[in-house]
């Protein structure tokens, strides 16, 4: 079995990529948002962790978080939130079709695919690197003309709080092509 090495830096910002399984087009569907949005709530009871940017799409989600002082437990908080979702949302998003042994052993749902990606933030350039690409993805994927028309990220966080201008758009030039993120 691969032995998978992922940056721990504790009190870290990582920038992350999950993915559902089979690139179901489920993500921005009102039960699994509600589903995602009390899975954060109740993870970060107990592992607590800000969320300083957040992009979600059909298939996949993109974000920011700040873990506290001294922590670098990520994965954990992942799989809690992963597992309180597919649990919320299994009897209208459950495949029993698509159910294999592996999926079995691991004890996975149908939701989401197994692994997620990780990037720890080197430095504010870095992060705005990052943010901005969540911000812009939407428009990447076609799914809107301007960051500000898509409902499910924290871009509109950014423009009331001033970080960006209300017209704020970026073009996909400013990112490292298609080999970046996703």
């Amino acid at each position: 079995m691969p032995n998978y090495r992922r940056a721990k830096t504790p009190g870290g910002t990582y920038f992350f990529t999950l993915v559902t399984y089979r690139r179901q087009q489920i993500l921005c569907d009102e039960p699994i948002r509600q589903a995602l949005r009390q899975a954060i709530r109740n993870t970060r009871l107990h592992y607590p962790f800000s969320v300083d940017v957040w992009v979600l799409m059909p298939d996949h989600l993109h974000c920011l978080w700040t873990l506290p002082d001294g922590d670098d437990d990520f994965s954990t908080r992942w799989s809690l939130i992963k597992r309180r979702v597919s649990i919320a949302c299994k009897e209208h998003y459950k495949q029993a079709r698509w159910k294999t042994p592996s999926k079995e052993k691991h004890r996975e749902s149908t939701l989401w695919q197994r692994r997620f990606w990780e990037h720890c933030i080197r430095d504010q350039r870095d992060f705005n690197h990052h943010a901005d690409y969540m911000h812009y993805n939407p428009g990447k994927h076609g799914l809107c003309n301007q960051p500000v028309e898509w409902s499910f990220s924290t871009v509109h966080r950014y423009i009331n709080v001033g970080k960006y201008p209300e017209n704020w758009t970026v073009g996909p030039a400013a990112f490292m092509g298609d080999s970046f993120g996703e």
